[in-house]
């Protein structure tokens, strides 16, 4: 495993290039754009303001820049660097900007969601979608890049309609059973559309592509309800993470719940492994530490860690939330299947220093990860089963079918890694630390 040297980056912007060629960094109002595998920087461009969103094109060839304070949006080109676009949107404001699928329309979503702009790159047409809703996810293309869906809120009632990508004309309209739609999202075969309620009332809707309701979905009432929801793969399954600290998996043929997760306090599965984290610090004498070891954050005060395979039963941090304060940090906050379908790996709230990943395969706990502070980020590889996380400090962890491994990332200064992302191809992971990035490539099977 091998690292890159440190490079600047503003509020976490950093992104791969759909085709694994570039990476673009954004530090204040400057786009960089860099080879992604000699980190060579190849385009510099200046933007009017400091940068809030950025986004690639699904081909790679132009950067969506939103300055949403102002209210603009800024497109660069790859292949011609002279050439630019900029789109205001005037008094009425920005609060969010994306690109369409085929990477020549601009969807930007105004102040008080009154409206969806479709800003065409091809012929300058512009577009106008009424009443969207404010909600956590109330917009999603299909994997295929062909359907958008779109949460709506009229007349106080919560409607779904379907756009046909291509030349943005209405597929379906149709009113939802739902008391204040909270999401919508595709399976990625893109023959189901999950539609879920506010956490005030756990229902979970499946909608065909015509608008016919599937099926219906709720575990339980009079309680706070669903918290996060993933796909697997292949279509297959649907993971329901809810605020009563469960996961719940429903199945493709018959939209029944077939399995439910649950995060006890007190883990007894023999057939579950426990990797508990354990730090080694270095004892050093304070005559031999000088005031500019401790001024330069020196690796003398870093911690090293190992894996500890803790015996069964354990007990799981648990963190008691303020259930009198909003949105209490307990219950299921983050799903993820890995890409062959076979794991899915767990957060739960009240459970800060926990991940859980689960066999799908068999049914059960398969491990769990018990950090020793609690877990920033966590994602699997695209090309295999192994999952990447971070908790805040200067290492990353690695679980995989073969063990769990910490890494100490080797940079200057006080490096801390607050989120990862991997590359298309699994060979590296993108660290970002609070104004840093880091490139950390893995070993391949060759190179072993």
């Amino acid at each position: 495993m091998n690292f890159s040297e440190v490079f600047k980056q503003s509020n976490q912007l950093c992104k791969v290039s759909p085709d694994g060629k570039y990476l673009a960094t954004c530090v204040q109002y400057r786009l960089v754009v860099r080879d992604v595998n000699t980190l060579q920087i190849l385009q510099l461009y200046t933007c009017l303001d400091q940068v809030a969103h950025m986004e690639w094109s699904s081909d790679s060839l132009f950067i969506l820049c939103a300055m949403y304070k102002r209210g603009l949006v800024q497109v660069w080109s790859l292949e011609q660097p002279e050439w630019h676009c900029k789109i205001d949107e005037g008094s009425i404001g920005l609060l969010s900007s994306r690109w369409s699928p085929d990477g020549r329309h601009i969807l930007n979503t105004t102040e008080f969601h009154l409206r969806i702009t479709v800003w065409s790159l091809c012929n300058k047409s512009v577009s106008y979608i009424k009443y969207p809703k404010a909600c956590q996810k109330g917009l999603d293309f299909s994997a295929d890049g062909r359907y958008m869906a779109l949460a709506e809120r009229r007349d106080c009632k919560d409607y779904i309609s379907i756009f046909v990508c291509d030349d943005w004309h209405l597929l379906r309209h149709f009113e939802t059973e739902t008391q204040d739609l909270a999401g919508v999202e595709w399976s990625p075969n893109g023959c189901v559309l999950a539609v879920w309620d506010s956490c005030l009332e756990y229902k979970m809707l499946l909608y065909s592509l015509d608008g016919r309701l599937l099926s219906t979905y709720s575990a339980y009432e009079w309680s706070l309800g669903i918290k996060s929801v993933a796909w697997s793969p292949s279509s297959q399954f649907l993971a329901i993470g809810s605020y009563d600290e469960k996961v719940r998996i429903l199945n493709h043929i018959t939209w029944k719940k077939l399995i439910e997760f649950e995060h006890p306090a007190t883990i007894t599965s023999s057939k579950a492994v426990v990797f508990k984290e354990v730090e080694k610090r270095h004892v050093v004498g304070t005559e031999n530490v000088s005031i500019h070891q401790i001024t330069l954050g020196s690796s003398l005060f870093n911690t090293q860690s190992k894996y500890e395979i803790a015996s069964l039963p354990v007990q799981v941090t648990v963190v008691k939330p303020d259930l009198d304060r909003a949105n209490p940090k307990i219950g299921i906050s983050a799903v993820a299947f890995s890409v062959d379908n076979r794991y899915l790996a767990t957060k739960n709230d009240n459970m800060p220093q926990s991940l859980w990943v689960w066999d799908m395969q068999r049914l059960g706990l398969q491990a769990v990860l018990e950090q020793t502070a609690p877990v920033r980020c966590f994602a699997w590889d695209p090309r295999k089963p192994r999952l990447a996380l971070c908790t805040g400090n200067a290492k990353i962890y690695l679980w995989s079918l073969a063990g769990c491994v910490s890494v100490k990332v080797p940079a200057e200064g006080n490096f801390q890694v607050q989120s990862l992302f991997w590359h298309g191809n699994g060979d590296s992971l993108v660290l970002l630390g609070k104004d840093q990035i880091c490139l950390c490539y893995m070993a391949t099977d060759e190179e072993k």
